[in-house]
């Protein structure tokens, strides 16, 4: 019994480790952004979003899934894909605004990430095994607020992140979709040989993946606004990301 004990607490440190990852790296992201190093925050935040893609899929390949594990991994993503975010959004985009409004609206991302951070933890058990979320996660609002940012960088150069009114706009309707009932599919399973949505998923990742490679911010922000854009539609039209 002791020994299952023991090889069940070393099998959790692998994925544990990748959250305090996730944490550390939204933590560091932080600091850069009150440094005004917005870029190289914005490199840390993504691969946070790595960290947080894995640890659980570990986890759950490992058969070592615990209600500690999901409370710990929302924790870090709090930090990564909620705090940081929302400091990046002030940071950027409010400097036109007065001050109060420029707070309420940065504060929009924090407090809608947190809820459906909560809301997720609250259907784990019911919606563990599921292809899709209920509601845009919280990593890829982040992301697609990055590869605005990325994107406008790309185009006009040094100190250049983009129109701050399309920026909060954006952030907005992000916040709107966490919290929505929409359906949005998870990252597939990395084999081809699970069903034939999962497969279909996998490939467009995978081209996805080599386009980031090649274009950078040129790709991240379509790939995002593609994925958002093109699930708020089936689902508007009851088509289901586990029915396609």
């Amino acid at each position: 019994m002791g020994s299952k004990k023991i090889k069940k607490s070393k099998k959790r440190f692998f994925p544990n480790t990748l959250t305090i990852a996730n944490m550390f790296l939204g933590f560091i992201s932080i600091i850069l952004i009150m440094q005004s190093e917005y870029l190289n925050a914005g490199l840390l935040i993504l691969l946070a979003g790595l960290m947080d893609i894995f640890d659980g899929k570990i986890a759950r390949l490992l058969g070592i899934s615990s209600k500690f594990g999901v409370e710990f991994d929302s924790l870090a993503d709090t930090v990564s894909f909620c705090i940081s975010p929302s400091l990046l959004v002030y940071s950027l985009y409010t400097y036109h605004l007065p001050f109060i409004l420029g707070l309420v609206i940065s504060f929009v991302p924090l407090i809608c990430g947190t809820v459906r951070l909560a809301k997720y933890n609250l259907e784990t058990d019911e919606n563990s095994h599921k292809s899709y979320f209920i509601g845009l996660s919280t990593p890829i609002s982040t992301v697609t607020i990055l590869a605005y940012m990325y994107f406008n960088n790309q185009i006009g150069g040094e100190g250049f992140y983009g129109d701050p009114n399309i920026a909060l706009g954006l952030v907005v309707i992000l916040s709107i979709l966490m919290l929505s009932p929409v359906h949005f599919p998870k990252v597939p399973l990395i084999t081809f040989k699970s069903d034939s949505t999962n497969s279909i998923l996998l490939l467009i990742l995978v081209v996805c993946s080599f386009s980031l490679i090649i274009w950078k911010g040129f790709a991240l922000l379509p790939i995002c606004l593609g994925y958002i854009i093109t699930n708020t539609f089936l689902w508007a039209v009851k088509i289901r990301p586990g029915n396609i």
